[in-house]
């Protein structure tokens, strides 16, 4: 398969177009998502959707999220990422497969008929995780594209999947909430440095290839500024694949967890990595495609 973005293949960065649409479904009045809705994702490749899930939703997500947290011994180990130099738990992988609650979360028609909708096709969960970053010793999450590391490290051939943010503990200007540039999706931005072996082992941790260079992010937030999306738990994040976003470390005493899910759409499957010499594992890189079906009728709310 052609190649459409490379990167990590040489010594200069290179910022190139987008070859590839924003929004894939062609908007009607019965969409999930209103016009300006709609057009916003296009133009900027981020949405906040306020009070999307109720009251009682919230905690029953809260309180599953806080049992896996709690006791990490009936999880899948490869799956349990710790902050660097510490034993805190930063991020819980295929969350999805290790509780029915976050299966029907994953599933649930308010998230996945929008990414039908936006992805303009059936999708699929690509990954997906507990981010967690706790008071007082939450580490930064670097700037970065997903884009080009699910591009180079799993062979995720196309622009077309989205990333969903559920706010499951309140993200304030203060406890490190996502940061991103809107506009920057437009751009698929290069790497330098060939992908070492097993880079997963210590990229989720701290990644150092597949980082932008400095240049290139200074230039990007001249151009299209940086927000950091903040809410309430019930709030969802919606962002491109090729957003270019980060976050700080958390000083505060105020912990903040997401819930993470990543929809892929089935047209858009892996093939082999374009630069890396094996593709990542499975938890953090579906192979198996299975398509979601509506959860109209076992959503969230059938789960409380």
């Amino acid at each position: 398969m052609q190649d459409l973005y490379p990167s990590r293949n040489s010594a200069q960065a290179e910022v190139l177009p987008r070859r590839d649409p924003v929004l894939h479904g062609a908007w009607t009045a019965s969409a999930p998502l209103n016009r300006e809705e709609a057009l916003q994702f296009d133009e900027q490749g981020y949405l906040v959707l306020k009070n999307v899930f109720g009251a009682d939703e919230v905690q029953c997500l809260q309180a599953e999220t806080s049992r896996l947290l709690a006791d990490t011994s009936g999880l899948n180990p490869q799956t349990v990422v710790t902050e660097p130099g510490g034993d805190e738990v930063r991020s819980i992988f295929r969350i999805h497969e290790q509780s029915t609650h976050l299966a029907r979360l994953a599933a649930d028609e308010r998230l996945a008929g929008v990414a039908r909708f936006l992805l303009g096709d059936d999708v699929y969960v690509h990954q997906s995780r507990l981010n967690y970053k706790p008071g007082f010793r939450g580490k930064e999450f670097y700037w970065h594209s997903d884009f080009e590391t699910w591009h180079v490290e799993d062979g995720m051939p196309r622009m077309r999947a989205l990333s969903m943010s559920v706010l499951l503990a309140p993200n304030t200007p203060n406890n490190g909430p996502l940061m991103l540039m809107p506009g920057s999706h437009r751009k698929f931005v290069t790497c330098v440095g060939e992908t070492p072996d097993d880079h997963y082992l210590t990229s989720l941790k701290k990644q150092e290839y597949g980082v932008p260079e400095e240049k290139i992010l200074a230039s990007l937030a001249e151009e299209h500024g940086i927000v950091a999306p903040i809410g309430e738990p019930g709030t969802v994040v919606i962002f491109d694949c090729n957003m270019m976003h980060g976050s700080n470390g958390n000083i505060t005493p105020l912990p903040r967890s997401n819930a993470f899910i990543v929809y892929n759409a089935v047209s858009n499957r892996l093939v082999e990595p374009f630069g890396a010499v094996r593709p990542r594992p499975s938890f953090i890189a579906a192979r198996e495609v299975r398509p979601l079906i509506s959860a109209r009728g076992r959503s969230m709310e059938a789960a409380i």
